[in-house]
């Protein structure tokens, strides 16, 4: 499935416990803060928004992701309680599954976590897990992660919040590439007005396109092309004005050129306590626009480039541990059409939407088979029970180890858009009209082809649901 890794190790979960506390026996106490990038961006300089963003009550319950980052021993916070057929159906696959915690009352525009600092019962509880060793960690940490910690008593088993912040910037990405001479599409990294208004400059007179990223631009939001100097001036006078009522000239962007590829990687690495780096898989990255949509495991890659990706983690891992982190790493990479590779595009020292799929490809694809990271976008008039999804799935849900179909992980996404899901005590409303939701599955077969059948059958099933229709 894509994975390199030092030889037999416990599965995924115990192996994070252990780069995170030292020993693989220390129960977690997992958070899905999804998008924390949004946190570590306050008080910087955005672009105009030019595209549309998922809705944040789906994304702040793509939060479900964290029970499959959990082992039996460990705990999870959610903002709802699951789907009781899909927890079913998650021990059904043999998953060993965490004690959950749900919060009292979640807003579908807050976090797991700032839903949880509103909810003083919910702090008094995890004083249990607290005195029995345990460890907060999330998907990224910033401030609130922090005072979740401290409110609760349960030490942090991450680096500060300023340090993830720090790490997390693509100015640093591309600081750190430069520093280890790793290859990147030519561009600078931009911390001052002066600064970004000649990487504009030369940008737009540049031979090829050119891109300006925010620092903390994720999930295709934070980027814009440079198509021409209109663009470009309207660009930087919204970042002027900016930072002219910040009262400074302090900005954090990077300008590069939009190189031909032919595909995008997504590889992660684990650093524990003591700086040892462990090369955990590589993935290719499907995105459509910029945005991601999906894993293909394995990736067409040769030996030397996995080599090389191999090697480019190690360095990366050391220099991260010098500048203080500890955790999970993930690395967008690309393949240029003559298969030299770009290793380094960004880094994202956080968990990444493939961390969560490791658990289950260890333990439920079987060797030699392909499997596709994929999601299911649904409009629906009423909320859509696990039990349903698997009725119209059938044969094409996968239901045991080394089955075929699809491996659904996470339910909370379809229906977020619901009172019911956010707020069980209201019941099962119906939309007066059809709101997105998102069913997200790894799909599994014996061959690429076979996978694009079952793509296409779930996919006709689903639709048949969708749109506001009723069964």
């Amino acid at each position: 499935m894509g994975a390199r890794t030092d030889g037999p190790a416990p599965e995924f979960p115990r192996r994070l416990a252990a780069a995170l506390t030292g020993t693989p026996d220390t129960p977690l106490v997992l958070l899905g803060n999804f998008e924390v990038e949004q946190q570590w961006a306050r008080g910087e300089h955005t672009l105009p928004r030019f595209s549309a963003a998922a809705s944040s009550a789906v994304v702040n319950h793509m939060d479900q992701f964290a029970l499959l980052l959990a082992g039996g021993g460990d705990h999870v916070v959610l903002k709802a309680r699951p789907d009781e057929d899909y927890l079913g159906y998650l021990a059904g696959l043999g998953l060993g599954l965490p004690r959950i915690h749900v919060v009292a009352r979640q807003e579908p525009d807050r976090t797991v976590t700032e839903d949880a600092l509103a909810d003083p019962a919910l702090l008094a509880a995890l004083a249990g897990p607290a005195a029995d060793g345990a460890r907060l960690t999330a998907h990224g940490v910033c401030e609130l992660e922090e005072r979740l910690a401290d409110r609760a008593g349960l030490p942090l088993a991450a680096p500060s919040a300023a340090v993830c912040k720090a790490v997390n910037s693509k100015v640093y990405s591309r600081r750190i590439a430069d520093e280890l001479g790793l290859r990147q599409p030519r561009g600078r990294a931009c911390e001052t007005l002066a600064e970004l208004a000649a990487a504009f400059e030369a940008a737009v007179a540049g031979p090829r396109p050119s891109v300006v990223k925010e620092a903390f631009g994720v999930s295709g939001k934070g980027i814009a092309r440079l198509a021409g100097q209109r663009r470009a001036a309207r660009i930087l006078g919204v970042v002027a004005q900016q930072a002219e009522r910040a009262g400074g000239d302090r900005v954090a962007f990077v300008v590069e050129e939009w190189v031909d590829k032919r595909a995008d990687l997504n590889y992660q690495f684990t650093v524990d306590r003591g700086g040892a780096v462990r090369f955990d898989f590589v993935k290719e990255q499907l995105t459509e626009d910029g945005v991601h949509k999906g894993h293909k495991m394995p990736p067409d890659l040769t030996t030397a480039q996995l080599d090389e990706l191999a090697r480019t983690g190690e360095l990366l891992g050391k220099r991260l541990a010098a500048d203080g982190y500890f955790g999970v790493v993930g690395v967008d990479a690309m393949v240029d059409p003559d298969g030299g590779l770009y290793p380094v595009v960004e880094i994202n020292a956080r968990h990444n939407m493939s961390t969560y799929q490791v658990r289950l490809e260890e333990h439920l694809v079987a060797p030699g088979r392909v499997a596709v990271a994929c999601h299911y976008p649904l409009r629906l008039d009423r909320p859509l029970p696990f039990a349903e999804i698997r009725a119209l799935l059938g044969n094409l849900l996968l239901d045991r180890p080394g089955g075929r179909g699809l491996l659904v992980n996470n339910h909370a996404t379809v229906n977020a858009a619901f009172s019911a899901a956010d707020n069980p005590a209201a019941g099962n409303p119906a939309a007066d009209t059809p709101v997105e939701g998102r069913l997200y599955g790894i799909l599994v077969a014996d061959s690429a082809a076979e996978l694009k059948a079952i793509d296409a059958e779930i996919t006709v099933r689903l639709d048949g649901r969708s749109q506001g229709s009723r069964p």
